[in-house]
C-alpha cells in the first residue's frame, strides 16, 4: 500500500539504474514522488521486490491504495517488501532507514542507536539484544553492515528497532569478550536514542546537533546487479 498521497514516478524494472533492466537488484518497483516533503525537500517512497504492479507512471494515489504485490524479484532471498525512504532526490545514495518515519502503532515506540568501537568507528554486523522487563520478551538486531547505508544526518545512527512496546528495557551487546548492558524507557510514539563506545559501555545522552560536517556515503559503493 502507499505509505503516502503523491505521484508514481516509476514503475517497473531498472528503479536502481535509472533504465529498464531485469537485472536491476530492486526486481518490479514503485517509485512515488509525495505531495508533501521534509525540511524543503522532495521526499519520496520506493517498493521493491514486486510480484505484480496495479499502477502507472504518472497516476495519483493515497496513502493506503493498493500498489501491488509482494514478490522476490530481483536481488533476493525469498519474498519480502523493499520499502525505502528518500530526500531530496529519487537516488539510492540519499536513502534512510524507512524505521525512523513510519509511525509506529499506539502505545509503541523505537530505538534508534550509535554502536561504536572504542575509537569512535561504526560497528558493522553487530548484534543487540533488547529485552522488556515486564514480559520478558526479547529482540535481537544487528548493526548497519556498511556500504550504501546511510544514517539520519540528527542520530548518526548504525541500528534501529521499531514497533517495540512502550515499557522499561534491558539493553545488551557484546564487545571483546565482555558484556555491557543499559536500562531504557520506551516511551508511545517516541525515538529512545542510545549511544555505545566499544569499552565505555553505553550512553542514553541525545545525539549532538547536525552541522556542516556531515559527508554523504561514497558513490562508489554501489550494490552488485
Amino acid at each position: 500500500m502507499a505509505a503516502g498521497s503523491g505521484t508514481v514516478i516509476w514503475e517497473g524494472y531498472g528503479l536502481y539504474f535509472q533504465s529498464e533492466k531485469f537485472s536491476d537488484p530492486y526486481g518490479l518497483a514503485i517509485a512515488i514522488k509525495h505531495d508533501f516533503g521534509y525540511k524543503g525537500s522532495a521526499l519520496y517512497t520506493i517498493y521493491g521486490h514486486l510480484e505484480a504492479i496495479h499502477v502507472e507512471r504518472g497516476d495519483i494515489v493515497n496513502g493506503g491504495d493498493v500498489i501491488g504485490l509482494v514478490g522476490e524479484t530481483g536481488k533476493t532471498t525469498g519474498p519480502h517488501l523493499h520499502f525505502e525512504v528518500r530526500i531530496g532526490e529519487n537516488d539510492f545514495f540519499v536513502t534512510r532507514n524507512p524505521e525512523l518515519w513510519l509511525t509506529p502503532p499506539q502505545g509503541w515506540g523505537i530505538i534508534a542507536a550509535r554502536i561504536m568501537e572504542t575509537n569512535g568507528e561504526p560497528l558493522m554486523k553487530q548484534a543487540v539484544h533488547i529485552r522488556k522487563l515486564s514480559s520478558d520478551q526479547h529482540w535481537s538486531v544487528v548493526t548497519y553492515a556498511g556500504g550504501g547505508v546511510n544514517s539520519d544526518p540528527y542520530y548518526k545512527e548504525n541500528m534501529v528497532i521499531g514497533d517495540l512496546p512502550a515499557g522499561n528495557y534491558l539493553i545488551t551487546t557484546d564487545y571483546e569478550e565482555n558484556s555491557y548492558s543499559i536500562y531504557a524507557e520506551i516511551f508511545p510514539g517516541m525515538v529512545t536514542y542510545l549511544r555505545f563506545v566499544g569499552n565505555q559501555g553505553f550512553y542514553s545522552r541525545p545525539p549532538s546537533t547536525p552541522s556542516s560536517s556531515f559527508i554523504p556515503p561514497d558513490q562508489s559503493q554501489i550494490p552488485s546487479p
